[in-house]
This record gives C-alpha cells, structure tokens and sequence, in this order.
C-alpha cells in the first residue's frame, strides 16, 4: 500500500459517513469463537480466580458477555496490578498472553499483590481479527468520558471504584504487518486523510506514558523480554512508529490525551506491551510467553521500588 493507492471503501479526501461505515461492516466475517478460545479457557480458571462479567456487549446478533477475573479474598492494602488484553482484538498475544500469565504464573504473587485480569476487551474485533468495533470505533482511542466506544465505557465502569489503587497497568497489544497493509489505510479513509506509509518495527517494544514515564521501570521490563524475543531497533531516525525512542525499546504517548487504555487509571507504572509476532524469528507460543513475562517483570519492578 503505498501513498498513491486508496482504500476501497470511501472517496479520497472524504471522512466516512454512515453508508460507508456499512459496507466497511458488511465486509467482516467471523475468523475465530471468543466462546472457544476465550470464555473456555476463563472458566478453566474459576477454581483459583473469581470471575465476573462486568457487561455485555449487544451488536445484533451477537451478544458478548465481558468476563474479567480478580485474585481471592483481595485486601485494600496490597498493591492492585491490572492486566489488560485484546483491547484491539486482533492482536492475539494479548488475549493469550494475559491468560498464560493466569494460568502459569500467577500463583507465585498470592498473598503479595490482588490481581485484576480483563483477558479480552473487545471480544467482537477479536472473533473479526479487527482493530475497531462494528461502528468503526478504535476502543484504544476510546478511554475517555463520555467513550464513544461501549468496550471502553464497560472497562472504566468496572474500574471506577479502584482506580486510584491499581498501582501497575499493563495493556498488551502487538504490532503486526497488517497495521500498515489494511488498518492505517483504512483509518486514513475513514477520516478522509492521505495514508503516510510507515515502517513495520521489528520486534518487541514498549510504549510508556509521556506524563509518567517511569524509564526505570519500562527498561527493567524490555530486559525480561529480552531474553524471550527480540527487542526494536529504532529506524534510522532513531524512532519506533514514528516516535523517538527514550531508551531502548521504548517510546512515549501522552495516554490520556488519546484515550489510550494504559492512561485510565492512576496507576504508578503503566505500559503498554507491543509483541510483533510476523516475525520469522519467532513463534506464537513465543508471542505469549513475551506478554507474560513482561506483566510478570512489571509486577517485580513495582513490588521492589513501591517505598521508593
């Protein structure tokens, strides 16, 4: 895809209105079951978490409870470490990643921090292998009042009454080819914008808060996962996606300001992880153990400099 190739939804130059918006939604077909893959395996965990739906989503016909799991018998006083995946349901690692880390890992922190897991906020794009809702709505855009986005809106509902506790968020996501051969370009024709092509990074990098960097912290997590994959090299600008890296592997957004999900609460330590699992230099099973062990390096980090 390149500057002079158009998206084949759309007028050049002209931002999506609702007939648009619809042929875009009649294209999308169901590639894979949030039931199957997802729910299954949430209720495999019901024996060692609690599990609750914290709200539904209703896009005619489907419906898609929202599940999300907390540590047993949570005190006040222990830090809270919120886990997010599959806010765009394509990237797949975040989805398994955040399980895995559940399933393999978790236990090792019982009785030293109270976890809060939400594995698949956007179970509609995930089933799609999308980035946006059915109303064209980027849910990673979305974290705000009021959200045009009820992925966005139900995750802040379910946050509201502790988010001034959580002391670690880590939203886990991926890079893949397909941002720049079908989901920038359909973002430029949404908004009736030109597409700037774009570098695909290759590999694992991490985007930290421009308000609250925490470099400490983001480069004690790329270490982790350094030994897991590979890290980003920036591009011979000495940037990651257009941003200039602050250390390696790492780059800034102001989270807030863009609705990002890593910005919704006020926690200390916030990331976001970007896997790139096109690489032929790893695996999937890789993709997930690089998500896992970096909510686990976010995890040992905080617990060691929280008094700092």
């Amino acid at each position: 895809m390149n500057a002079e190739t158009f998206y084949p939804i759309g007028t050049p130059g002209t931002p999506w209105g609702d007939a648009e918006r619809a042929a875009w939604r009649s294209l999308q077909r169901r590639q894979r079951s949030y039931a199957d893959d997802v729910v299954t395996r949430i209720e495999r965990l019901r024996s060692r978490f609690d599990v609750e739906t914290y709200g539904e989503l209703d896009y005619p016909p489907d419906r898609y409870p929202l599940r999300a799991l907390r540590s047993r018998q949570p005190r006040d006083e222990r830090p809270l470490v919120l886990v997010t995946g599959g806010v765009h349901g394509y990237e797949t690692s975040g989805v398994h990643g955040a399980l895995h880390f559940l399933a393999q890992h978790a236990d090792s922190y019982a009785g030293r921090i109270d976890l809060l897991v939400v594995p698949c906020v956007s179970p509609w794009a995930y089933e799609r292998v999308h980035r946006w809702n059915p109303h064209t709505v980027d849910p990673n855009r979305a974290f705000r009042d009021p959200s045009p986005a009820e992925e966005a809106a139900a995750l802040m509902r379910l946050l509201a009454p502790v988010r001034e506790r959580v002391l670690v968020h880590i939203d886990l996501h991926e890079t893949t080819d397909t941002d720049e051969t079908e989901f920038r370009p359909a973002l430029a024709a949404r908004d009736g914008k030109a597409h700037d092509p774009d570098l695909i990074p290759d590999g694992f990098y991490l985007v930290g808060d421009s308000d609250n960097p925490q470099l400490a912290f983001q480069s004690a997590v790329i270490a982790a996962v350094a030994r897991v994959t590979h890290i980003a090299p920036p591009d011979e600008k000495g940037q990651i996606i257009g941003a200039p890296i602050v250390a390696p592997g790492v780059i800034l957004y102001p989270m807030r300001s863009l609705g990002l999900c890593a910005g919704v609460t006020a926690a200390r330590y916030t990331t976001t992880t970007e896997v790139y699992p096109d690489s032929p230099r790893v695996t999937p099973e890789q993709c997930n153990v690089a998500q896992a062990t970096a909510v686990g390096a976010a995890i040992d980090f905080a617990l060691a400099n929280a008094g700092r």
